[in-house]
């Protein structure tokens, strides 16, 4: 039944037209994946750094509106769906966003930031004018970014990569300098629970990924062996992040009250989060690498694509828990920077045995905090 109040309720749950936002999304994780597939260079890496950047930020920023909104209200659920709608072509044109057809991509990433931006200031209306103020500074900052993108997709060429990077660090100024608000009102179990539901999206999209590639194959011994390998490994980060350490984070958010609460909704999840997807996406390129060729070493770009990879999101989630509690994790921190190392350096070892040791490692650092973090002894 659809609420006659637009405002969020404070016991508001993720609701089902949600995730099916976020489902689409998460489906830019794939295609981002697929700037790496023909290889995995300097160039690659910057393009999919920065068009993965929009894709998080348009998806991050409607959360917010979201966790704002009444999600059972009529209006709400139409624009939501409307967003899922245009999100599915921005994600079709990710692909090709640098080679010569950016204006796809550009037009619906712009389209999406103005409706989740209208949704929010009529959110932000109907609830208090400290909301509205916060919303309409985060406005009045974000459309300068908005326009570098559109103009971006539109000239290409070398001025293309300029503008996205100049949007990028519009982006965070519009989140600092609005962030600072105390009228934002977060809900936080919704909030922490919807990056939860990407972060989980995302990492089976990595066994997505993974699966095309055993598909396609011929079933081989070793190929099966990366395969289980990589659905082990997979796990293993599931439960560096969702056994102990988002309790953790939910937790801080909880506690933190008015600007503190948004300046951590801000870190540690809107900003933080993107660096460890960053590293679900580059594990992705990697295992796709391992399983399509699993009798040769690994080149040097999946090395580094699958050392990096684990470092970014094992380890930012260490970061991200710092910002959240000061707490520090140095052993997962010095684990995280001896397996990308050996990763990288190895380069003679079959991605069956990169794969377990990566395996062993990130189960390590799950066993050991499986208890420490328990008892919040954490050294």
């Amino acid at each position: 039944m659809s609420s006659p109040n637009i405002v969020s309720p404070d016991d508001q749950k993720v609701t089902f037209v949600e995730l099916f936002f976020d489902l689409v999304f998460v489906f830019s994780v794939t295609q981002v994946v697929r700037l790496l597939h023909d290889g995995i260079t300097p160039a690659t890496v910057g393009q999919a750094v920065l068009v993965f950047w929009l894709v998080w930020w348009a998806w991050t920023q409607f959360t917010w509106a979201l966790n704002a909104a009444d999600t059972t209200h009529h209006s709400v659920g139409l624009a939501t769906l409307a967003a899922t709608g245009i999100a599915f072509f921005m994600a079709i044109a990710v692909p090709d966003a640098f080679h010569g057809r950016a204006g796809w991509f550009a037009v619906p990433y712009v389209l999406i930031r103005g409706v989740g931006l209208t949704l929010y200031g009529r959110v932000a209306a109907a609830a208090a004018p400290e909301q509205l103020a916060a919303v309409r500074t985060f406005c009045l900052f974000s459309l300068g970014g908005i326009g570098a993108v559109l103009t971006g997709g539109f000239i290409g060429g070398a001025g293309q990569y300029w503008l996205w990077g100049f949007a990028i660090l519009l982006d965070v100024i519009a989140a600092g300098i609005a962030g600072r608000h105390a009228g934002w009102d977060l809900h936080p179990e919704h909030f922490a629970e919807r990056y939860g539901l990407f972060v989980i999206i995302a990492l089976g999209e990595s066994l997505i990924v993974a699966a095309g590639g055993v598909t396609g194959a011929a079933r081989t011994s070793a190929g099966l062996l990366v395969a289980v390998l990589a659905v082990a490994v997979t796990c293993a980060l599931w439960w560096t992040y969702f056994a102990r350490v988002k309790p953790l984070l939910d937790h801080a958010l909880e506690r933190a009250r008015h600007a503190d609460r948004s300046q951590m909704g801000r870190d540690v999840f809107s900003l933080l989060h993107f660096p460890m997807l960053c590293g679900v996406i580059a594990y992705a390129a990697a295992i796709e690498a391992a399983v399509a060729h699993p009798e040769v070493p690994l080149v040097l770009g999946v090395r580094l694509a699958l050392g990096s990879g684990l470092a970014l999101f094992v380890g930012g989630m260490a970061v991200a828990l710092w910002r959240a509690t000061r707490r520090v994790l140095r052993v997962r921190l010095v684990l995280c920077a001896a397996l990308a190392v050996l990763l990288v350096v190895w380069g003679g070892a079959q991605p069956a045995l990169s794969m377990a040791v990566a395996f062993a490692v990130v189960t390590a650092i799950g066993i050991r905090e499986q208890r420490v973090l328990s008892t919040s002894a954490i050294p």
